[in-house]
């Protein structure tokens, strides 16, 4: 692959995740059954679609303890451990609000406060995703969001995932819906008869999910707009074939739409890559999904220099980024664009997928070029405070009035001089 071909495939990318016009339709229609109808249009989209006859959205207290007695306790503990991996990553993340004091008596200030609600959407479908309820609760509760909803599409027999339900009584999280796809979003913007709306809305999804969370972006906020996953890997003579090849499925296997890229200066490398990719296909459970995905959006970029490798990785901008090479440590630090950087041969991408610590929604499709892995920050608000005290009002009160003549606006410059005016009266 050429940096042309580069270009012309992130911007194929990039369509796909716009979506039609016909899957555009369905999610404004979608949303507005939701809107109009309530709860009805989430039980009668669950029967559709999820094969569910639902008889209550909201899952039950005996239904979350039910599944986490029955589930594997060894499981368990890897998810507690986990959990707390993610609780302490995100812990560093914490801010303080600060005030500066004026000798004049004035103060400006910054306080910063939690969303008072979120709504947590966590994918089902194909497979069911526990670390998603870790990654999207953890830095909700840890930023000190009062209220957390988590909605995950129901099976056949009208339930959520073991794993789902576990990791949401592991976080203590008691408010949970069986509603997917675009439906489950509009609900949380929007509310119904049983869920009340939220302030925000998070957590990855398919492509209605993301087309429903662009559609109601503005009457309610959302971390981003996630496409399929991607990942690159810059590599060099010093990595092993297979094991370049068993991370680049890792990818491959979440959905025919996921991207996978190597970029190497090593064309022998490149061939057994190649090779290994192929073999290791046969023997995967998912193996029609990463075929379709290795075929249709996997690549091989060969580069002529370790510049035109650092270039071009950051030209795709990847979701996860691996740097599998002898002085990985050092290029990670000219890698400008990734939305994670999993560095040297020890750091596959799913260490940061279950139990680093670092969170694994994050932003695809070139986005990390502008944006970032949710987090704390994305459930807190900064509110800005002014208090002038009389002194800097004086001393500063004309300068403010001639800036606000300067635009025209003479309310503004009025507004200021009015405490004049009173001051003088009272004399």
């Amino acid at each position: 692959m050429n940096i042309q071909r580069l270009s012309s495939e992130l911007s194929i990318r990039r369509k796909l995740a716009d979506g039609t016009a016909t899957q555009l339709k369905a999610v404004k229609e979608i949303i507005q059954q939701v809107r109009t109808e309530g709860d009805a249009a989430l039980v009668r989209f669950a029967k559709k679609w999820d094969q569910a006859e639902l008889s209550s959205l909201r899952v039950t207290k005996e239904e979350i303890q039910e599944a986490t007695d029955r589930f594997d306790p060894q499981l368990l503990e890897d998810l507690k451990e986990a959990a707390q991996n993610i609780r302490s990553y995100h812990e560093g993340q914490k801010q303080q609000g600060y005030r500066h004091e004026r000798a004049d008596g004035s103060y400006v200030a910054q306080r910063v406060t939690a969303i008072e609600s979120a709504g947590l959407y966590v994918p089902g479908g194909t497979a069911a995703y526990p670390s998603s309820v870790l990654m999207n609760v953890i830095p909700a509760q840890v930023a000190g969001v009062e209220r957390i909803v988590v909605m995950s599409p129901p099976d056949a027999d009208g339930k959520l995932s073991d794993g789902v339900l576990t990791a949401a009584h592991i976080l203590g999280i008691e408010e949970l819906y069986k509603s997917g796809g675009a439906q489950a979003i509009a609900a949380l913007a929007y509310g119904t008869e049983s869920i009340e709306p939220v302030d925000k809305i998070t957590g990855p999804g398919n492509i209605f999910v993301a087309l429903a969370k662009r559609e109601v972006n503005g009457d309610v906020a959302i971390d981003m707009i996630a496409g399929p996953s991607e990942i690159a890997i810059i590599a060099d003579d010093t990595a092993y074939a297979d094991e370049v090849a068993a991370d680049l499925l890792s990818q491959a296997e979440h959905d025919p739409l996921a991207s996978a890229v190597l970029l190497t200066e090593s064309r022998a490398l490149a061939e057994k890559v190649k090779a290994q990719v192929s073999k290791q296909l046969a023997s995967l459970p998912r193996a029609k999904i990463a075929a379709a995905s290795i075929r249709d959006h996997g690549a091989i970029y060969l580069a002529d220099s370790r510049a035109e490798l650092i270039k071009a990785a950051n030209q795709l901008a990847p979701e996860h980024l691996e740097i599998m090479t002898s002085d990985a440590e050092e290029m990670s630090e000219e890698i400008r664009h990734a939305g994670a950087i999993f560095i040297g041969r020890y750091s596959s991408e799913p260490v940061g997928d279950y139990f680093a610590g670092t969170n694994h929604v994050l932003p695809t499709n070139s986005t990390a070029r502008f944006s970032s892995a949710l987090s704390v920050y994305d459930f807190i608000k900064r509110t800005s405070i002014v208090h002038y005290s009389e002194q800097a009002w004086r001393n500063n009160q004309e300068k403010i009035a001639r800036l606000a003549r300067l635009e025209g606006l003479e309310a503004h410059a009025r507004a200021v001089e009015s405490r004049a005016w009173k001051k003088e009266s009272q004399s």
